[in-house]
Parts: C-alpha cells; sequence; structure tokens
C-alpha cells in the first residue's frame, strides 16, 4: 500500500510498531457525543530540528528497527521497514516539509524544471555531475528510466507496488547529455515528486532483482548516499550503517547508525537503560514507563498514520457484502480508539478517509457518508440474508455457523484487548469471531497470500498527495488492495481521478469516488492518533515529523 517517498503508502503491521496515541470520547459516526472532540487531528511536527552546523560531527544514534523481507521498497510486499532502512543507503533525492512542501536534494538533482506543452507536462531532472552509485555507475537519466519501466505496470512480472503516476509518463529520455532526463507525461501529474523521491540503479530494476534480489538482503553496491552498509545480520536482524566513503555530498554527522531487533517490551526497556536513543511510545503504559526518565524527553505531534480493519472478499464467507457491510456496522470505532489510547491525553476525530488525513486540504469524512454504527441494523440485515441465530445466539445458515477469523499478531496486550473487543461486537449480533494467532514475522506472507477474514494494520503516508493512491486501496485488479474488493466499473471511476490536473479538483472527485469504495464494505478506517516517542536530549532531527524524512547526514547530536 502507501510506501515512502517514490511510492504511495507503507503498510506497517497492526500496533506492533504502532508510534501513536489518541483518545476518543466521541461515539462512532452516528453522531453522538462529539462536542468534546477536535475537528482535525494534530498537525504539530515535534522532532527538534536542527540545522546542520550545529551538529557535532562522530557519535552513535541507536534504535529499534530490523530490515524487512523484502527490502525493495518499489515492491507490492515491502512495508514502512523497508523504506526507513532504504533511505539509509540509497538516494534521497526528493523529500517534503513537514507539511508537505517539495524539497529537492542538490546532491542528486542539481535542477529541476517543469513545464507544460500541449496539454502534457515535462519535467527535466538536472542530476548532480558527481553523482554515482556505489559500483561505480553514474547516476544518470538510465536510473530514472529504469525506475519508470519497473513500476510503469507495462510488464506485470514487476511485483510493483504502485503503477499510478508511472503510467501516465509516455516516455522518459535523455536530455542535454547523459546527466539529465526528460519525463514527458500524457495529460498534466500534479504530484509527480511523489515518483521520484528516490530511485532504482538499473541493475535492480530487472524484474528477477526487482522481485527478489533485496529479500533479507542488502545491495548496498547499488546504492548511494552518506551512508552505507556496515554489518547486515540476517541472523539477530541487527543493521550498523557507517560513513560512506564514496559519498559526494555533504558529509554523515554520525560515525554510525545502529538498528537493533527487540519487540515493543524489550524496546521500552532498552531505552529506560540506555541502550537505544529513541523509542516509540505505543500505549499509555509504555509512555508512562519512559516518561521523565533523566536526560531524555517526550516528543508528540501530528502523524499520517492510520490503522484500518480489512476484510477478505475472496473467503467464502465474506464473498457476500451484505455479511461485510453487517461487520462494519457492528464496529464501534470509537470504542476501539479508547481501548487502543486508554490514558493518553490526546483527542481526534474517527478517521473519514484511507487518502486523506482530518489535518489535511481537502480531506472529507467519507467514511461517515456511506456507513455508521448500528448493530440493530446490521441484526436486520442478517435476518434478511437468511442467517439466523442458533440457541448459542450465533448465526447459520444452511447449516453452517456465520463464523470469521481475526488474525492477531504477536502476543501484546493491547492487541489482545482490540481483537477481544472486536469478538463481543460481533458476538452481540450473532457473528463468531475466531482469533487466531500468528507470528509478527508473518506479516507481509498474510497479506500478500491473503490468508486472513479479518485483519488490522495500518498505513502511514510518506507524501502528502493521498489522492493519487485512490487505486492502490480500492482497484479490484491491484494487489495492493489487499481485500480483493472492487470492480471494473469502480476502477475505472477511480483512474478517471488521476488524469484531473489541479490537486484540490482531484482530491474533490478523490473523496466522491471513495465514498462508492467504502460502499463495498471491505476497509474501514478504524484510528490514527500523534506519533509519540521518547527520546534522548540532543538527538537531532528525530521525532514526530509528518511528512518530513530528515535526511541522513541532517541526523545526529547537537553541539
Amino acid at each position: 500500500m502507501r510506501t515512502r517517498l517514490a511510492l504511495p503508502v507503507a503498510l506497517i503491521a497492526a500496533i506492533a510498531v504502532t508510534a501513536t496515541a489518541c483518545q476518543s470520547s466521541g461515539k462512532d459516526s452516528a453522531g453522538s457525543d462529539t462536542k468534546n472532540t477536535p475537528k482535525a487531528a494534530s498537525s504539530v511536527a515535534d522532532y527538534d530540528p536542527t540545522p546542520y552546523d550545529r551538529i557535532k560531527d562522530g557519535g552513535t544514534y541507536t534504535s529499534v528497527g530490523t530490515f524487512d523481507d523484502q527490502g525493495n521498497p518499489f515492491n507490492v510486499n515491502a512495508t514502512l521497514t523497508a523504506s526507513r532502512v532504504w533511505s539509509w543507503y540509497n538516494a534521497d533525492a526528493i523529500t517534503y516539509s513537514p507539511t508537505g512542501e517539495v524539497q529537492y536534494n542538490p546532491d542528486y538533482f542539481s535542477d529541476v524544471k517543469v513545464s507544460v506543452a500541449g496539454g502534457n507536462q515535462k519535467v527535466t531532472l538536472t542530476i548532480n555531475p558527481k553523482a554515482v552509485f556505489n559500483d561505480g555507475t553514474p547516476i544518470d537519466w538510465t536510473a530514472i528510466k529504469a525506475t519508470w519501466k519497473a513500476d510503469n505496470g507495462s510488464d506485470k512480472a514487476y511485483a510493483a507496488s504502485s503503477t499510478d503516476g508511472y503510467d501516465q509518463i509516455s516516455s522518459v529520455e535523455k536530455g542535454a547529455n547523459a546527466k539529465q532526463a526528460v519525463i514527458t507525461f500524457k495529460g498534466v501529474y500534479p504530484s509527480w515528486s511523489s515518483l521520484f523521491t528516490t530511485f532504482l540503479h538499473p541493475k535492480a530494476a530487472t524484474v528477477e532483482n526487482f522481485n527478489k534480489a533485496y529479500v533479507k538482503k542488502a545491495h548496498p553496491e547499488w546504492g548511494a548516499g552518506p551512508y552505507t552498509v556496515g554489518t547486515w545480520d540476517t541472523h539477530s536482524g541487527d543493521i550498523t550503517f557507517v560513513r560512506n566513503p564514496k559519498w559526494w555530498g555533504k558529509k554523515g554527522k554520525l560515525d554510525k547508525r545502529i538498528y537493533v531487533n527487540l519487540e515493543s517490551t524489550a524496546a521500552v526497556n532498552a531505552f529506560k537503560n540506555g541502550q537505544v536513543d529513541n523509542v516509540s511510545a505505543v500505549d499509555a503504559e509504555s509512555l508512562k514507563q519512559i516518561k521523565g526518565l533523566p536526560g531524555t524527553e517526550i516528543r508528540s505531534g501530528g502523524s499520517p498514520f492510520e490503522y484500518s480493519l480489512y476484510l477478505n472478499s475472496k473467503s467464502p464467507l465474506l464473498a457476500d457484502p451484505a455479511v461485510r457491510k453487517a461487520i462494519e456496522e457492528s464496529v464501534d470505532r470509537s470504542q476501539i480508539a479508547k481501548i487502543q489510547f486508554q490514558g493518553l491525553d490526546y483527542k481526534e476525530p474517527l478517521p473519514g478517509s484511507a487518502i486523506l488525513y482530518s489535518f489535511q486540504k481537502g480531506y472529507q469524512d467519507n467514511v461517515s457518508a456511506v456507513l455508521k454504527y448500528a448493530p440493530d441494523d446490521a441484526k436486520k440485515a442478517l435476518d434478511a440474508a437468511g442467517w439466523k441465530p442458533g440457541s448459542d445466539g450465533i448465526r447459520a445458515k444452511d447449516g453452517k455457523k456465520l463464523e470469521v477469523g481475526y488474525t492477531l499478531l504477536g502476543d501484546d496486550p493491547l492487541d489482545k484487548a482490540t481483537a477481544g473487543a472486536f469478538a463481543a461486537m460481533l458476538k452481540a449480533v450473532g457473528i463468531r469471531l475466531d482469533i487466531r494467532k500468528a507470528d509478527e514475522s508473518d506479516f507481509s506472507k498474510i497479506l500478500s497470500d491473503r490468508k486472513f477474514d479479518l485483519f488490522l494494520s495500518g498505513n502511514r503516508s510518506m507524501d502528502p498527495f493521498g489522492a493519487r493512491y485512490l487505486c492502490d486501496f480500492y482497484c479490484s485488479d491491484r494487489d495492493s488492495n489487499i481485500t480483493g474488493a472492487g470492480t471494473p466499473a469502480l476502477d475505472k471511476k477511480i483512474r478517471a481521478t488521476t488524469e484531473i490536473a489541479d490537486l484540490d479538483q482531484q482530491a474533490a472527485a478523490a473523496n466522491q469516488v471513495e465514498r462508492e469504495a467504502l460502499r463495498q464494505y471491505a476497509f474501514l478506517p478504524l484510528f490514527s492518533g500523534p506519533s509519540t516517542y521518547g527520546v534522548k536530549k540532543g538527538l537531532a532531527n528525530v521525532g514526530a515529523t509528518i511528512f518530513y524524512n530528515p535526511l541522513p547526514e541532517t541526523v545526529g547530536w547537537q553541539k
């Protein structure tokens, strides 16, 4: 789903890697007691922004993390983990400010020109003459072309995360010389920058390498940037990045950047013991444990995270839209939010869209427009569909019980409480929830193989152009639509929104189409919240950054 930079949105495993916190006191979209709920989520950034020249040279930054099964962020099976790790040893050519303004990195793109002629947009990227991949291959127009070819959908052998935007490019050609790429679009594509925030080495862009080369492996020789891989421990999952002697740009301030592979409870303890320099506060208990520790501070701000309930429309019982709608009507989203963030002093409205957040321009509450918390309506609909309650209260039809699975990753108490709440809500309307435990390491495989009935997972937007990702969530022919729902007719309407040149008009059209997509009743946004971290004092450019992705060379310790 949405992944970062050049891709859509990065999938994240349910609460296990959450960095959010919110408290909802209002009822669901039925509209009762919402007077104390703000109209929008927090849009505050809190990451101790510090200029490059005020960061000392040297030091080590250690945090919790590991590599992903699929390390190529352009691949459909990649998650947020892959995107974050990738950015430490590959190009960060385009980034965004916390509020979403485009920022070009001159170490990669020394000049960028955008023009429109004859109704078609042309983007000319002039690449820094010093830019080179670690294996000595010049970074030139062929890297841009290779990235486009792998992601434009023309060759279905590429397991691309998102073809949107790439499929609207008619050509990528050499400009004045090899260090200039001229990208021509069919029409105008205002969010073009999200396509080339990073790029692939041409050798990494073959079908075989695109799909398989980065599976539990790094390829620093195909990378570029101020840091490169020092150690990549496939046994422990730990990673160390060190300064790259082949880097031509601003020197990285840190000597080392270390990721240690720890579960959430161990991560909190490691932070308390001073073994890691920052940690996510995933719930009230973890926040309580890390708050007030000497030499540390809490950084909390807005977040483009969203967690949703996915209903597998290819599962036998869930193939019926009436059953899916009844399940969604039975879920009290405000109660789920309370469980998630009990004890945290934060409030926000329940999320109403997969593509935009309530703090963004153009956002509309599309969920409330098509669905409300209505368990009585769910009961009536199930009655009408022939699902009759049995002596145990569980409905049955044609001798088959109305029982659906819920895949629970790991053994986190908060996750268990959430699963229990879902079970109680569904039981009240006559649906039995079979909670099936799975290892967190199985996350990607569960989704790619669609081995679930109900699944709670999240997305993190890495750019502000949410409307461009409508197809990734809802198109029936898109692998990233893990619910499998949708229709060819709806796909056509979704794709028509990508051809709208004006971003405001595109968002308005996407909102209307999303309402139709939500009536597939296979996807239900549940909660969002701010990013909250415990951080050692003096660690600069780390924390709640919203759309900002600090360049690796700017991360370090204040002088």
